[in-house]
């Protein structure tokens, strides 16, 4: 497939996501219909900037367009974990080593007996946990609320927020920011 026809297939995907017809694209990019059904076929080239008028028109960027999904990870192998462990056996593991440049970061946290861990100052953003095994305390601004086994918990990260141990085993929570915070 030479650039023209990859160009012209992804325009036509994008702008059938976007559910638009040839005509309305047209309309949007101040463009002609028969121009729109030339690219998508690959018998034309767009100029940069037109490219960009229509990327743009359907909700794009031109970085992202010419991002090949093959580029993207999908998957993380347990050697790419980043793990700290605290002073009291407390292991928080980023599952996935590039969150930062994402929307989303989960992390599992393993928790001790007994173990309180540091509040989190607010911040933008929400946060969502599951516990895994064991249970704990929420402690949200100035709530208290149990989280068991099997349970979930959801919030905006604007109070202050922490986990304390609230059980006589091993605790272990999927913890997920967005944005990423740790």
């Amino acid at each position: 497939m030479n650039i023209e026809e990859k160009i012209g297939e992804n325009i036509k995907n994008l702008r059938k996501q976007n559910g638009l017809t040839q005509e309305e694209l047209a309309d949007r990019t101040e463009l002609t219909k028969s121009f729109i059904s030339l690219l998508e076929r690959g018998q034309t080239a767009p100029s940069v900037s037109t490219l960009e008028c229509i990327v743009e028109c359907l909700g794009t960027n031109l970085s992202d367009f010419f991002r090949e999904d093959d580029d993207q990870v999908l998957v993380y192998e347990q050697s790419e974990y980043f793990e700290k462990v605290d002073k009291k056996g407390n292991i928080t593991k980023w599952l996935v080593p590039t969150a930062q440049s994402h929307n989303m970061e989960p992390i599992l946290m393993t928790i001790q007996p007994g173990a309180e861990l540091q509040y989190d100052s607010p911040h933008e953003g929400e946060e969502f946990g599951y516990v895994i095994e064991g249970a704990v305390t929420l402690e949200y601004g100035d709530r208290k609320d149990i989280v068991k086994e099997g349970d979930s918990f959801m919030y905006t990260a604007d109070k202050k927020h922490r986990l304390v141990s609230a059980s006589d085993k091993v605790t272990k929570v999927l913890w997920i920011s967005s944005p990423p915070s740790f």
